[in-house]
């Protein structure tokens, strides 16, 4: 996965590898490697969300 990836473009991703599972798209051998995708996805989002949260704050409080 690339590291700055855009947050929505992450979402998509994650989006698109949830399609697919519910859709039975893919097989075992594919399926552990979208899960793991989906998991560093999953954490990016958060890091990006947490972050975004914390400038938000720090600016609000006038730091």
């Amino acid at each position: 996965m690339k590291k700055n990836i855009k947050y929505e473009d992450a979402v998509r991703e994650l989006e698109k590898i949830v399609r697919r599972m519910e859709n039975d798209e893919l097989d075992i051998d594919t399926l552990g490697e979208q899960l793991k995708t989906a998991q560093e996805l999953i954490k990016h989002c958060n890091d990006k969300l947490t972050k975004t949260d914390s400038e938000i704050k720090r600016i609000l409080d006038g730091e």
